[in-house]
């Protein structure tokens, strides 16, 4: 222990002032635990001596430790009304702020009870913690939002890339809670996927609404093994959760289309920039040729294009920066539809600056009001762990839109992504969680048309003729990873296994990188348990474990176990059970390896390979925990 950090637990200011007169940087050590002692000095809530190392020491209001937790941080710890007021309202600390994990001192207050500091965080915030939602509000792969209102009701879609039913979409009342309702390509096919790659297939989907009817515009991407790799698809219902009808097909290059209906005429946006064609009256044809309204504000990567009209203006949103940690929301806007647009001041109007901020790669958003006149942003982006792997590819987040005085608006204040905020004003909605479980499910490209069953809680999986690591591997059943740490498992019913066959649970992101923990079978017709991980062009084969007792054994019992990078497998069979622990499946993400289109997420479910001769595998009783939740 520094003889600084014993004189601030001692809560001595004369002697923190001497140690501090005599040698300045002293401010700059850490405790053992590696936390700035300008930070650990708020832990003890003592006002004077954190206003001396504020006022007149060399410590930066900047400094955060290893956690990004900032001075705000350790004082919400200490419970003192008195120095959490002086940092906030005289030094500017956020109380919402948070850390690498999302918490808040906000929350920290709430885990410690502290009352008074809780009092006096809501009469800052305008709203009790209880009242506040965190981002992102949809966890795991839910990339691309966009969001439409009609009445009470909000409506969301988001990008599905090779996996089936294509391109979920979901309903709320509050903006914070979601269920999907269906999809807007159930029919295989319609789909067309049998033969892309993964990360290929629909992208970057929009939705709207026009005279009571829904229109759901994507873009459709193929392989780079032709001289077509994009097209634009257009589906429409007049109920929301569908059924939707056959894709129109609209060869236009570019990607993330978006409709912009505007006195019974239609109209089509997509990159680069923003181009703009007219749609037919009912958006299935192009009628006119794409034209360019504005290529952006930064002009790197320019996307993502959404119009919105108001007060006379047409608002132009934009998606820049590429999808990695420069990405950000621009706008520009005009007069008339086909401009020109001038850019916004403030532009971007939403970028996360801080580099170690838990919440990164935002943009692509589409603005929404609410019915009671209040304007949000729904947005992608990315959280990250270990050494920046995003293994649950890109999440939905939500932050309020204001107006300024001149006419434009702006994300959050311009404060970046928030983790911590306060709810819509709108009645809390309670979704279906049976539906919403049912709309989980889904399959890497189509399955065999009797590949896969349900019934009750029992799935029947016809073993794939492919394995897992060839594009035409079939009958997976997956559901998103919604956290860094969960847990899942499932029982099998032992199948009659022939050599070379297999069945278990598989961690899938897709068939370039994946784990599994599978039952096979010997030459010799012997059961054995293990865990095979593919990475690439390479198989991780862990040891293998006969079934001690399988003529006594009618059904195994498959579990993972994860905290963040790392995974523990383990089969029981009877009174065996075997474990394999994995300490970095860096492969499940979106930066593992360098191979193919790889901005989706991890997945975890349940697979059959039964090669040339078939079978069935019966699976039961699947069930997936979240460790951490936020939201609830």
């Amino acid at each position: 222990m520094t003889p600084l950090q014993k004189k601030l637990e001692e809560r001595d200011l004369a002697g923190v002032r001497e140690i501090l007169t005599e040698d300045p940087v002293r401010i700059d050590d850490r405790t053992d635990d590696g936390v700035p002692l300008a930070l650990y000095a708020a832990r003890f809530g003592d006002l004077a001596i954190v206003r001396y190392i504020v006022e007149y020491s060399r410590a930066s209001m900047n400094t955060v430790d290893g956690q990004n937790r900032t001075i705000l941080h350790y004082a919400a710890m200490s419970g003192s009304v008195e120095l959490n007021r002086y940092l906030v309202e005289k030094v500017g600390m956020d109380l919402t702020a948070g850390d690498a994990q999302r918490v808040t001192p906000y929350q920290i207050a709430w885990e410690r009870g502290h009352r008074e500091l809780l009092a006096y965080y809501q009469e800052r915030v305008g709203a009790a913690y209880e009242e506040m939602y965190h981002n992102p509000i949809r966890t795991g792969m839910f990339p691309d939002p966009s969001i439409v209102r009609v009445g009470e009701d909000y409506y969301m879609v988001n990008s599905s890339f090779i996996f089936f039913p294509c391109i979920p979409i979901s309903h709320s009342r509050d903006l914070i809670h979601w269920e999907i309702i269906g999809h807007a390509i159930e029919d295989p096919a319609w789909a067309a996927l049998d033969e892309l790659e993964g990360g290929r297939g629909y992208w970057a989907p929009d939705i709207s609404y026009d005279d009571g009817t829904f229109y759901i515009t994507a873009t459709y991407r193929l392989n780079d093994t032709g001289t077509v790799y994009r097209k634009q698809i257009v589906v429409s219902s007049q109920r929301p959760e569908g059924p939707y009808g056959k894709p129109a097909v609209i060869d236009e290059d570019g990607i993330d289309p978006s409709i912009f209906h505007e006195d019974g005429r239609h109209y089509m946006l997509l990159n680069r920039g923003a181009r703009i064609f007219e749609l037919s009256s009912d958006c299935t044809r192009q009628i006119s040729p794409a034209r360019l309204l504005y290529y952006g504000d930064q002009k790197r990567a320019p996307e993502g294009p959404h119009l919105l009209k108001k007060d006379g203006w047409y608002y132009l949103f934009l998606a820049e920066g590429g999808t990695g940690l420069g990405h950000r929301i621009t706008v520009a806007r005009s007069r008339t539809l086909m401009g020109n647009y001038e850019p916004c001041p403030y532009n971007p109007i939403l970028r996360q600056n801080d580099e170690r901020g838990a919440i990164q790669r935002c943009g692509h958003g589409k603005p929404v009001c609410t019915q009671n006149g209040e304007w949000y942003m729904v947005y992608l982006c990315g959280r990250r762990i270990g050494d920046g792997y995003s293994m649950l590819g890109r999440e939905t987040a939500i932050d309020p839109v204001t107006w300024t005085a001149d006419g434009w608006p702006v994300v959050n204040g311009l404060k970046g992504p928030s983790v911590l905020q306060r709810r819509p004003n709108l009645p809390e909605y309670a979704p279906d969680q049976a539906e919403t479980v049912r709309h989980l499910w889904v399959s890497p490209r189509p399955p065999e048309p009797d590949g896969i069953r349900q019934e009750g809680d029992r799935f029947y999986l016809k073993g794939s003729r492919a394995p897992l690591e060839r594009v035409d591997a079939r009958n997976l059943l997956l559901r998103r990873q919604t956290a860094f740490c969960f847990a899942a498992e499932v029982t099998l019913a032992l199948p009659a296994l022939r050599p070379g066959q297999e069945a278990g649970l598989v961690c899938y992101y897709d068939e370039n990188t994946w784990v599994s923990s599978y039952v096979g079978c010997e030459e010799t017709g012997e059961l054995f348990v293990q865990v095979r991980e593919h990475i690439g062009a390479e198989d991780v084969y862990h040891a293998k474990t006969p079934l001690a007792a399988a003529g006594d054994v009618s059904e195994l019992r498959f579990s993972v176990e994860t905290a963040d990078l790392a995974r523990t497998f383990a089969v029981r069979a009877g009174e065996q059970c075997v474990r394999t622990p994995l300490a970095n499946v860096y492969y499940l993400c979106d930066e593992g390896i360098r191979m193919g289109k790889r901005f989706t997420g991890a997945m975890v479910g349940m697979y059959a390979y039964a090669g040339g001769e078939p079978f069935t595998a019966e699976f039961r009783s699947f069930a997936y925990e979240d460790r951490e939740t936020v939201n609830g």
